[in-house]
């Protein structure tokens, strides 16, 4: 690299050299980006500035003083929160290996003329209202399950996640996660398959070098790869299973209970679904009670979010190091 002259100003451009000149339309997109990016933050920050001070009404009342309890407004929640997190990792315990078995078979294993509209067909899942799984979930899986749900009361209610007995409608908390499982599938699938074809082809072929066979390959090179997407693919999903909520409304007969028993009649609710269905006929102080457990679902999220973030950005920085 060739010094400047004494007399030559440090940033100034050397001979020969061209120099960047910055255009009008440069200036525009670089103050559009921020503005979009500034926006987004504010947006996040009045959200959770409505939400904590329509929650402090709540959060301050005595006991007694909402339905379905005696107690403060958190043994109003904890029901309604636990039962939020446990649908949804019921359900993401079923999706997540399917999705990656699909995406999977999509990417490596289905010949091109099959993938294609395959891939069409699980993209086409992810643009059905959740209101139409709801209809599906109560007018033809609830009732369909009544017999398994039947079995495993019987011959598997020692273990205490099948405690009998069994409901008689089939509207359980098992058949709301494996409705929320079908819906955060296309989800789940569509990345897991975008990161798995993303694989350098080199990494591939050096595994078939080595006399590695197909699964070998895709266990040695493929999922290591893909880890950190998969991962992030599942935040993804979690975080829709955690929201949803016409389909936990029409599907999950609630109750103010938290229980593991996934067969019984009595399950504890969502707070998306218990906001949704108490919400018209809600007034005063127990608007502010459901506003009060949507803060906690914003908590909850954010939680879930972070958590992914920093597994990501641990396994990223445990490749770079190697």
């Amino acid at each position: 690299m060739t010094a400047p002259a004494p007399d030559q100003a440090p940033g100034a451009a050397l001979p020969g050299e061209i120099e960047a000149v910055e255009r009008r339309g440069d200036r525009v997109f670089s103050r559009v980006a921020v503005g979009a990016g500034t926006a987004i933050l504010v947006a996040l920050a009045a959200v959770a500035v409505f939400l904590v001070a329509q929650s402090l009404p709540a959060i301050w009342a005595p006991a007694g003083s909402f339905r379905g309890t005696d107690g403060t407004f958190w043994d109003y929640v904890a029901p309604l929160a636990f039962g939020t997190v446990w649908a949804a990792a019921i359900a993401l315990v079923i999706a997540v290996p399917l999705a990656v078995g699909i995406a999977l078979f999509i990417s490596h294993y289905a010949p091109r003329r099959l993938a294609q509209p395959l891939g069409y067909i699980i993209d086409l899942l992810a643009a059905v209202p959740s209101v139409v799984y709801g209809l599906w979930g109560i007018t033809v899986l609830a009732p369909a399950t009544v017999p398994l749900y039947e079995w495993l009361a019987e011959n598997a209610g020692w273990f205490p996640l099948f405690a009998g007995p069994a409901s008689g409608t089939g509207r359980t908390v098992l058949t709301v996660a494996i409705v929320l499982a079908v819906m955060v599938l296309p989800i789940i699938t569509a990345l897991c398959r975008e990161v798995f074809v993303q694989t350098p082809t080199l990494h591939q072929e050096a595994a078939y070098a080595l006399g590695a066979t197909w699964w070998e390959m895709v266990r040695m090179t493929v999922f290591p790869y893909a880890r950190s997407g998969i991962i992030s693919a599942s935040m993804l999903g979690l975080g829709r299973a955690l929201g949803e909520t016409m389909a936990v409304a029409m599907v999950l007969s609630p109750s103010a209970i938290i229980s593991f028993a996934v067969l019984q009649s009595e399950n504890p609710s969502t707070i998306a679904a218990n906001i949704a269905l108490n919400f018209p006929e809600s007034a005063g102080l127990q608007v502010n009670a459901l506003i009060a457990t949507g803060l906690v679902l914003f908590v909850i999220t954010l939680i879930v979010n972070s958590l992914a973030r920093w597994i990501v950005s641990r396994h990223e920085r445990s490749l770079e190091s190697r």
